[in-house]
């Protein structure tokens, strides 16, 4: 029999985005409190319809002193955060890796441990300043980002897990998935995506992990448990 998940309060910051508001209402739905962090106060009724209670906040000027007061009591953080389409490269650097170590910084104020970071396979393509063929200065610049923000976890004193999902579909979650350290690339819907995420939430023998994740043939919460490292 599955143990029984104990309600917490999770902080998602991109609450409004497309992985992190399919995670509030699942988090929600299973009875935990969830509290959202958004940028657009018109953004605030879709998360209230979700059941997560949102805060208005821009992790692009806010202080460390500012979040760290939104993430009091919380039990886990999730950064779903992105500068979405559109935005050139100075914003993939503010929000894809700045305003996640500014949620890091505001964790470890805070004294919560729990961190995930959602970032994207491909990241070891632009290591050591790699700029793949084929991709165009924007994208690189987001997976560098992306990169960067990884790396400002390691040696933090939090329980730290990163997730990069494959290409990102909006099809109905299967509730299967590949989830490895390394996987080959492939799709995986955003609905199996924030299923994972509540599932590492679970589970914290992920700590200091980077688990990639596509579609796949196991069960979410088996393809968790079997994560080794």
């Amino acid at each position: 029999m599955k143990e029984a998940i104990v309600a917490r309060r999770v902080v998602i910051a991109g609450a409004h985005g497309q992985v992190g508001l399919r995670l509030g209402r699942l988090l929600a739905e299973r009875g935990d409190e969830v509290v959202g962090i958004v940028r657009n106060p018109g953004h605030v009724d879709d998360l209230r319809a979700a059941g997560v209670e949102p805060t208005v906040l821009d992790l692009e000027r806010a202080s460390v002193a500012e979040v760290a007061a939104v993430l009091s009591g919380a039990h886990a953080a999730v950064f779903a955060a992105g500068a979405g389409p559109g935005s050139g490269p100075a914003r993939k650097d503010t929000v894809d890796r700045a305003a996640a170590a500014l949620l890091a910084d505001a964790c470890e104020l805070a004294g919560v441990r729990r961190y995930l970071l959602v970032s994207s396979m491909g990241v070891e393509s632009v290591r050591g300043g790699g700029t793949p063929d084929g991709l165009d200065e924007v994208f690189v610049a987001y997976l560098r980002a992306k990169l960067a923000a990884e790396e400002d976890l390691r040696g933090r004193e939090l329980d730290w897990t990163v997730l990069r999902p494959g290409r990102l579909t909006d099809d109905p979650g299967s509730g299967h998935v590949r989830l490895e350290a390394s996987v080959p690339r492939g799709d995986v819907p955003r609905d199996d995506v924030a299923a994972v995420l509540a599932a590492l939430l679970d589970d914290g023998a992920t700590a200091g992990a980077v688990l990639e994740v596509v579609g796949g043939e196991l069960p979410v919460d088996e393809a968790v448990r079997r994560v080794v490292l």
